[in-house]
């Protein structure tokens, strides 16, 4: 199924107009969500209450305030939020190209695809590889819903990225945990470079994580429709009977990490050859076991995306 656009947008290039089409570039894939119940299995409501009187206040009643002191509030009316908000624009200006690197990931927010959209291709083209040979991405604001955002736009693979931008009061800096300096000897950061350099990787593939926290809470929910019980496993996060405070040495522990990894890599080798061997063995035919009926399959388990 294609891909349904947010909005058609405009971006604005010096005089050049590019038009373009907003997609959502990630989907949620939250963890399990779970109902609040009450002992029978029947649903279970929320409502806001008067703190003043415990009443009950339905949603049509209520008005929305700013507390600028300790319980004291202005209250402002529909019409004076709507004022407000940023004036709706469908034009992303182009304010600025900087190195594709100057910008820290910290500052990353939400990612959106922008295509082209009618006559839009050609002047698209042109700025993606306009930025790929210059090595530098765009700086742009956008009024989105309300709201007035710094955005990045950058090339891909295969088209653009619009990539909302955090303000610097939305991010707060390291200086705060004031972080202890403590010095390391050189023979330590060498042995830590060559770790480092066991385990690199020439690039990232997403494909090689998978959520095993959701696989195995959607695997227990399987067993409850089937009427099984959840039995808690044991989970070798620290051995039993060591101590959060232990002390290690820094050098035994890296070279015992680069010990670890090495044996790791020889492992497979010694397999493949122990498969190889028992290949040319003779062996016996195996026996024919008696069929055994086909388990009785669970039923299907039903979820409800919210």
């Amino acid at each position: 199924m294609a891909a349904r656009s947010l909005a058609s947008l405009t971006l604005g290039f010096g005089l050049v107009s590019i038009p373009v089409k907003l997609f959502s570039a990630t989907e949620s894939s939250a963890s399990v969500g779970f109902n609040l119940l009450t002992k029978d299995g029947s649903r279970v409501k929320q409502q806001y209450v008067s703190v003043k009187t415990g009443e009950v206040v339905e949603r049509a009643a209520m008005v929305k305030g700013y507390e600028f002191e300790k319980d004291h509030f202005v209250i402002f009316e529909p019409e004076e939020l709507k004022a407000l908000e940023a004036e709706a624009s469908h034009v992303v200006d182009i304010v600025a190209f900087v190195p594709d690197k100057a910008i820290d990931p910290i500052y990353y927010d939400r990612a959106y695809y922008l295509g082209p959209d009618k006559r839009g291709a050609k002047p698209y083209s042109l700025l993606m590889q306009a930025m790929r040979k210059t090595k530098r991405v765009a700086l742009a604001r956008m009024a989105w819903k309300g709201k007035q955002y710094v955005v990045q736009v950058r090339p891909a693979e295969e088209g653009l990225v619009l990539q909302q931008l955090l303000y610097a009061d939305e991010v707060r800096s390291l200086g705060e945990l004031d972080i202890e300096t403590v010095s390391v000897s050189d023979a330590e950061v060498q042995l830590a470079t060559q770790l480092i350099e066991q385990i690199s990787a020439d690039n990232y593939d997403p494909a090689q994580f998978q959520d095993e926290e959701k696989a195995r809470i959607l695997a227990a929910i399987d067993k409850k429709i089937a009427g099984k019980k959840i039995v808690a496993a044991h989970r070798p996060d620290e051995a039993p009977g060591t101590s959060g405070g232990q002390v290690i040495d820094i050098m035994d522990a890296l070279r015992a990490s680069l010990a670890k990894k090495g044996s790791a890599k020889a492992a497979p080798a010694k397999a493949t050859a122990a498969a190889d061997t028992a290949t040319l063995k003779e062996r016996k035919p195996p026996r024919r076991a008696a069929a055994s009926p086909a388990p009785a399959a669970a039923p299907a388990r039903a979820r409800a995306r919210k």
